[in-house]
């Protein structure tokens, strides 16, 4: 068994290279490294942020215009009996964009590129979430009814677009689910380390990965997903409804509690991000293209816009006009990144280990969930807060990966629709997802996988989503503009496809909707 083991792992450090290959070229090649300015930028960096960019120009700000009626149309309530309520398909998509890159991605970006990986992460987001209205509006536009659900995304709105052959959504469908699998056992580690965290900081004894705490886990963890995601999209939604604000709200509340004890630094703080972003301190060890680069990548990686992930939760939802769901994907975007994000880079950064004498920044930073909880412990030091902060926030950390589990096989199940709606095969993904990967992400854990490999094969499949993804939304977007005229004439009322040049039952004009 410890051969197979080594071989994943040999297959996960593999890896490395083919990732760091897409996110840095062409600035690998000299040629182009040596042009000013634009040789510091990736051409994966530029295809995001540009797009955003463009979007937000072709569509006047609509991330920005449209803000309020998106937050009221969260509060709508369901009229028919397909689907689920808009805050409902909010909820499930925050679950997934709300998960552990909150914390390790945001902490593991500082870590590597300095306080002005924050600035970055905020770029990406606010023009992200142009891209996100984008990619959201497309999937309500094709969606489809499966039974008493909507179903759409990637592998739907992009069938359409690529000639409505077949063979391409059932490719698009296949690349999502093996994306979505690929992501499990990342995931599955993030609930082992934080439950493991949580319990050491209660008991104050350490627990290793053959402790029979660590096997109680796999089986709740099993049962728990295996219970929820083959009771349909339904029952992860009611889950999610629960779950995502509570988290939410206490992870917030404890970090806002922790900003506003150590409000003396919020002048620095931003000090820091604005120098950094462009002047990176030496202790970080890279130049303005790796504090970009990490910036936008744990970005993407916690707020997933323009990256065709998200897009199954925008289907599902019962709206009167695709733009509306378009307008709530675009806030979940700013609530992930520009909220959330924040909140934790404050922590980081306030702390300042990396400076700091008490602690051995080259040692601990290879560690991005023991660098966040220092960081905490750092702020509220000498009290019996350190303790109750650390482990409120491995809770946290834990439902988060929870969550964004359900959200993953959820999707996948989701995305196999377009191969074939039988019920046969939506089992078969479900038990892909619960039964088999993530028996394998415990298997990974149990077995002493290292998390810094399995982050190689995230960042390789995050990236390769966006390649898909990106030329597909950009093809579609004439829809979306279309969409949203016809929006902003009617004022949001009962939308009609054919009026853009869309022909889908759905939304025809006797659809009952």
């Amino acid at each position: 068994m410890q051969k197979i083991f080594d071989i994943v792992d040999s297959w996960f450090i593999a890896m490395a290279p083919v990732t760091d290959f897409l996110w840095s070229f062409p600035t690998n090649l000299e040629w182009y490294s040596g042009i000013p300015v634009i040789g510091n930028f990736p051409f994966a960096i530029i295809l995001l942020v540009g797009m955003g960019i463009f979007f937000t120009w072709k569509t006047r700000g609509v991330q920005f215009r449209f803000f309020k009626a998106g937050m009221k149309s969260l509060t709508k309530k369901k009229k028919g009996d397909v689907g689920v309520s808009p805050l409902a398909s909010f909820l499930l998509s925050t679950a997934m964009r709300v998960g552990p890159g909150n914390l390790t991605g945001v902490t593991g970006a500082v870590a590597v590129g300095g306080p002005g990986a924050i600035f970055w992460m905020w770029i990406s987001a606010l023009f992200g979430m142009a891209s996100s209205f984008i990619e959201a509006t497309l999937s309500q536009i094709f969606k489809e009814k499966d039974g008493d659900e909507y179903v759409g995304g990637l592998p739907y709105y992009g069938q359409k677009l690529l000639g409505n052959k077949k063979g391409v959504g059932v490719l698009l469908a296949v690349a999502f689910i093996a994306y979505a699998m690929s992501s499990i056992p990342i995931q599955t580690f993030h609930v082992f380390t934080a439950t493991g965290k949580a319990v050491e900081t209660l008991t104050g004894a350490e627990t290793n990965r053959t402790s029979p705490l660590y096997y109680v886990i796999a089986v709740i963890l099993i049962v728990g997903i295996a219970g929820v995601v083959f009771g349909g999209i339904k029952r992860v939604t009611a889950i999610t409804d629960k779950m995502v604000p509570v988290m939410a709200v206490i992870y917030g509340g404890i970090i806002l509690i922790l900003v506003i004890l150590n409000i003396q630094y919020f002048p620095s703080f931003m000090q820091a991000i604005v120098i950094g972003a462009f002047k990176p301190q030496a202790v970080f060890g890279g130049g303005f293209g790796v504090v970009l680069s990490q910036g936008i990548k744990r970005g993407l990686l916690s707020n997933e816009a323009g990256q065709g992930t998200i897009t199954m939760s925008a289907a599902v939802a019962e709206q009167d006009h695709p733009c509306s769901q378009g307008f709530i994907q675009a806030i979940g975007v700013f609530l992930d990144t520009i909220v959330i994000c924040t909140l934790t880079g404050y922590v980081v950064c306030g702390a300042h280990l990396w400076d700091n004498a008490a602690y051995d920044w080259e040692a601990l930073k290879s560690s991005t969930i023991d660098v966040f909880l220092q960081s905490t412990q750092a702020l509220v030091p000498g009290t019996a807060g350190d303790s109750i902060v650390a482990f409120i926030v491995c809770i946290c950390y834990a439902l988060f990966a929870f969550t964004t589990l359900l959200g993953l096989v959820s999707f996948a199940v989701i995305a196999g629709t377009r191969i074939t709606k039988s019920a046969k095969c939506t089992n078969l993904v479900r038990a892909l997802g619960s039964l088999i990967f993530v028996p394998i992400g415990v298997l990974c854990v149990l077995s002493g996988q290292e998390l810094d490999n399995l982050w190689n094969v995230t960042d390789f499949i995050n990236i390769a989503l966006v390649f898909v993804n990106a030329p597909v939304i950009l093809i579609g977007a004439k829809y979306v503009y279309a969409a949203l005229k016809d929006y902003s004439r009617t004022g949001g009322e009962r939308f009609v496809s054919s009026e853009i040049g869309v022909e889908n039952e759905v939304w025809s004009k006797f659809s009952i909707h």
